[in-house]
């Protein structure tokens, strides 16, 4: 079986062999922690991946809004904000959030088991 590919920057098409399958050797199954920032993200509003600014800290203090749901575990971070896009949109999440995941130390398998799960319950959900 053949791809198309583009051969670097002269954008020429051309085909190359399906690569092998790389087993990873790290873990594909989530903590019990790591599962648990998975549930709470279940709540989490989209903003909430978004850094607030000086405004929004200010009137926070005046009237006391609620915490700032962002971790300050730069791993669990990744875990969090990637869930949150899951929990709202499935697979369907921007490349960087999935490289941040990644570059975490989270693996593809990681990110497939936590998408599946979610993807599940957001079926349960629909149902009920």
């Amino acid at each position: 079986m053949a791809y198309l590919m583009l051969d670097d920057d002269r954008a020429v098409v051309t085909t190359a062999p399906l690569p092998a399958p790389v087993a990873e050797d790290l873990p594909t199954k989530l903590s019990a922690l790591e599962w648990s920032v998975v549930a709470l993200a279940r709540n989490d509003r989209l903003s909430s991946l978004r850094q607030p600014g000086r405004m929004a800290k200010a009137l926070g203090i005046v009237f006391k809004s609620p915490h700032n749901p962002m971790l300050a575990d730069e791993r669990l971070e990744a875990l969090r904000r990637i869930a949150v896009l899951g929990w709202h949109y499935g697979y369907t999440v921007p490349t960087e959030e999935l490289s941040r995941f990644l570059h975490a130390g989270f693996t593809t398998a990681q990110y497939e088991l936590m998408m599946d799960s979610i993807g599940v319950a957001r079926l349960r959900a629909a149902r009920h």
